[in-house]
């Protein structure tokens, strides 16, 4: 099984505004790296944070042992902490009985994980990780440019 490391990021331009996501997806053997970006002119954070996981999974062409690494609580303590197990068996509802916000993506991102062994990585943003950086400039590129093609119709 083919060993994947994800770094992944989200940025968003007010909250909702315009979104991007990055990511790099490192293979152990043989190295190989693939750079990923994505944006949306209308969006939150949190969205571009699971999107950023959830479209480089997309992209593995097989089952892989993956580790999702990222600044993003809200991404890792869904699974760490259980959230997803609790919101399903909840109807998709928080322990509040709110809505869960992203239901969309989540299922999605179940969905995209099932045939992978994946575990998840949080590290702390903005504190020089130099991949943790690359994946946060990736989407900070992605936002800028969905903004400014906003600006200019």
């Amino acid at each position: 099984m083919k060993k994947i490391t994800i770094y992944s990021d989200g940025a968003c331009s007010g909250n909702p505004g315009p979104g991007g996501w990055g990511a790099i997806l490192v293979c152990e053997n043989p190295h190989a790296e693939k750079e990923l970006s994505g944006a949306e002119p209308d969006t939150t954070n949190n969205r571009m944070e699971i999107s950023a996981v959830l479209e480089s999974l997309r992209r593995l062409k097989e089952p892989c042992d993956v580790t999702v690494v990222t600044d993003s609580r809200y991404v890792v303590d869904a699974f760490a902490k259980g959230w997803l197990a609790n919101w399903l068996k909840n109807g998709w509802r928080t322990a509040s009985k709110q809505p869960v916000k992203n239901e969309d993506l989540w299922r999605e991102l179940l969905s995209a994980i099932k045939p992978h062994r994946v575990s998840w990585q949080w590290v702390r943003g903005h504190n020089e990780h130099p991949m943790n950086e690359r994946a946060d400039r990736l989407a900070v590129e992605a936002r800028e440019k969905i903004a400014s093609s906003a600006r200019m119709r």
